[in-house]
């Protein structure tokens, strides 16, 4: 199905919670995915998130979340039709105000702090050293489909950090190392009347939770490491795994974390370009960001 079913999607989440109609409201919408405020009958009201894939498994990672004591929204009723989820969840009204650094610290304690869930995916170090080489074989796709054609410069910064990788890789398991959110912002953050609640699981999974810590100021702006360093004191100091400042992959713990996330970050856009949108017209956009984010990587890994 290439049209978006979320009309589908809600009327079945509709049946399966007892629920004959409901008013719509958008909140956000993206050509992958969507957020509305439904209105019930009875002026009770729900979020009606909708995704395809690969973003289609949040609903298990939010009951996996809240079952290990994770604030999150808890899901009312999910359903899954041609690669897309709809979910129903509880609405947890309008913030009292914007999540601050020491809100991200206490939700990454807490995050970090649950115990491994064997369904998420995992990025150990084996995994997070093929990113680069990951990334040149969707260069080759991208080639193939004769796009990306001016790109050489991608093409070897790609392999010059995929040489760099085993060693920059070191110390991928240090702690904290578990539940790793991978859209770790202060939008993510919802800080509500009765505390907080995180929010954005489609892509989690196991890994270095720095990726998260390098996250959460976002990647519009240049990284800042010394401002990292600053936020990385304050989740130790907050309970957070001491090893968070500890160096690793010859780097400090700032470089290799900042580094290491906007690898990640290079490996995610090129696979959209490729598979998830796969949309030439996107391309220009994309290949100023992954140039933007590899200048940064081979900086801050040392290449």
């Amino acid at each position: 199905m290439t049209t978006n079913p979320s009309a589908v999607l809600l009327e079945n989440l509709l049946t399966t919670t007892g629920q004959t109609t409901a008013v719509r409201e958008e909140v956000r919408v993206w050509s992958m995915s969507g957020v509305e405020r439904v209105t019930f009958p009875d002026g009770a009201t729900a979020i009606f998130k909708y995704a395809k894939e690969p973003f289609d498994r949040e609903d298990q990672a939010l009951r996996l979340a809240r079952t290990l004591g994770v604030p999150v929204p808890q899901v009312h009723a999910s359903a899954v039709l041609d690669g897309w989820l709809g979910m129903l969840m509880e609405d947890l009204g309008a913030s009292v105000r914007e999540a601050d650094d020491l809100d991200g610290v206490a939700a990454a304690v807490v995050l970090h702090g649950t115990r491994t869930a064997a369904p998420l995916p995992v990025l150990d170090q084996d995994r997070l050293r093929t990113l680069p080489a990951r990334a040149l074989e969707h260069l080759e796709q991208l080639r193939k489909a004769d796009r990306w054609q001016a790109a050489d410069d991608i093409e070897d910064a790609l392999a010059r950090i995929a040489q760099a990788a085993e060693a920059r890789s070191a110390g991928t398991a240090l702690e904290p190392f578990g539940w790793v959110h991978s859209e770790f912002h202060p939008t993510s953050l919802h800080v509500g009347q009765h505390g907080w609640r995180l929010l954005d699981f489609a892509r989690a999974f196991t890994g270095p939770g720095l990726l998260d810590l390098a996250s959460w100021h976002g990647t519009i702006e240049p990284p800042h490491p010394v401002r990292l360093r600053v936020f990385l004191e304050q989740y130790v100091a907050a309970g957070g795994a001491r090893d968070a400042l500890a160096p690793r992959g010859g780097l400090t713990a700032e470089s290799w974390a900042l580094g290491w996330h906007r690898m990640w970050a290079v490996e995610w856009f090129m696979e959209q370009s490729i598979r998830w949108i796969n949309d030439p017209a996107t391309d220009p956009a994309y290949i100023k960001a992954v140039r933007r984010h590899l200048t940064h990587v081979l900086h801050l890994l040392g290449i």
